[in-house]
């Protein structure tokens, strides 16, 4: 079920990408190549997935949801194409294909950035909703995003390079680097229902396991997948001497916690009102995935 899904939203979210691309009328076209390169070169769409779960599993539509979608996934496109700089974490290949900064020039590549990133914003603010759901949107994303999630996540992991982690300070770090973004796709998506707060507790409860598992599959991948299927450089992590799940737990170790996470999940969703089949699909997804 969830492979037929998954080519949906994929194919959905391509076009409104690309149509949201359109619509911020760049003024300049190195900068619109860069930012295509950064934001249609593929990927899982996973965040736009989770947008579209969680919206069934509070009795929501779709169509209802996708500029949460479109955004969120600019944001995290954004987000990638800065991971990738020299001055973060270096990577050469991104999908498969060359890093923005490598297909153009590491300027390019931050203004590329920057520009996705801004766009994200705009695209909320002229979203076809209710005011009260496009400022709710806009909350969560910014809140994700920034100083207090994604952007703080990242600070952590560059000052914990070649140092010593405890398993809380590395699972605080993932909490804010990649949970608080797989968290707000799940709050956004459901921002248009009318929920309980015990409910909306759940989602967010369902995101920090997710966002966890997530990270633990992805440190287990960097040692057991290759780079052609990842798409990226298989043991960069090891390279780079960061701090990663498999060094603290060890394989199996890690393997048994991207389990218990995802089984804490899946719990958690049968507080939810709607069609959750999708969204434990993806919780299963996440620790059976191979890139």
């Amino acid at each position: 079920m969830l492979a037929d899904t998954l080519e949906q939203v994929q194919a959905r979210s391509h076009q409104q990408l690309e149509d949201a691309l359109n619509s911020l009328q760049i003024a300049d076209d190195r900068l619109a190549s860069a930012m295509r390169h950064g934001l249609l070169n593929g990927g899982k769409r996973l965040r736009p997935l989770l947008v579209y779960a969680a919206a069934e599993a509070v009795g929501c539509q779709w169509q209802q949801v996708d500029a949460a979608a479109v955004a969120i996934e600019m944001v995290h496109s954004y987000s990638l194409v800065h991971d990738d700089l020299p001055a973060m974490d270096d990577d050469d290949l991104r999908r498969g294909q060359p890093t923005c900064h490598i297909a153009f020039d590491e300027a390019t590549a931050i203004l590329a950035g920057d520009a996705l990133q801004a766009g994200a914003f705009e695209h909320l603010a002229h979203a076809d909703a209710d005011i009260e759901l496009r400022m709710r949107w806009l909350q969560l994303l910014s809140r994700a995003c920034g100083a207090a999630g994604m952007v703080a996540g990242q600070a952590i992991d560059l000052n914990h390079v070649g140092k010593q982690m405890s398993l809380p300070q590395l699972q605080r770090m993932h909490q804010h680097k990649t949970g608080a973004l797989i968290t707000a796709a799940l709050e956004m998506g459901a921002a248009a229902a009318q929920l309980e707060e015990s409910e909306r507790q759940a989602l967010r409860d369902i995101g920090d396991a997710l966002g966890l598992a997530f990270q633990v599959q992805d440190d287990i991948l960097d040692i057991e997948s290759d780079t052609e299927t990842l798409g990226k450089q298989q043991g960069a992590d090891i390279a780079l001497d960061k701090p990663t799940y498999p060094a603290l737990l060890g394989l199996e170790g890690a393997h048994q916690r991207a389990q218990a996470l995802v089984d804490q999940a899946q719990q958690l969703m049968q507080r939810l009102p709607g069609d959750t089949r999708t969204l434990v699909a993806v919780a299963h997804y996440v620790v059976h995935r191979d890139h």
